[in-house]
């Protein structure tokens, strides 16, 4: 069981992490949400709780909440930039359907 991050999104976090001037990590989840099921939700962390699933990727430490596990488990998180848009990619290898515009996925 793991979620990593691409070398490209891990300095972008760890860039960014930086500029705010705290922060433990990325945490990473999912929530219902969406015309497919469910969607990512991503956020910088300042702390960690018990309960966080703790998964360590080129020094970046991603948190992650048990209940979301099943859903993002083997996960490659990636950061593009593709012509003026640029953002975090989700390689999740339990997607199953997305809608179009690729906002929300069931598994």
């Amino acid at each position: 069981m793991a979620i990593t991050l691409t070398e490209n999104a891990a300095k972008h976090v760890r860039n960014f992490i930086a500029k705010r001037g705290k922060g433990v990590g990325l945490r990473i989840g999912v929530r219902t949400s969406g015309c497919s099921g469910m969607a990512y939700k991503l956020e910088f962390a300042d702390e960690a709780t018990d309960d966080d699933l703790r998964f360590a990727s080129h020094g970046v430490t991603l948190l992650v909440d048990p209940k979301s596990l099943p859903y993002i488990d083997g996960m490659e998180l990636d950061y593009t930039r593709e012509g003026l848009n640029e953002g975090f990619r989700f390689n999740n290898p339990n997607i199953k359907n997305q809608c179009g515009c690729g906002e929300s996925f069931g598994v």
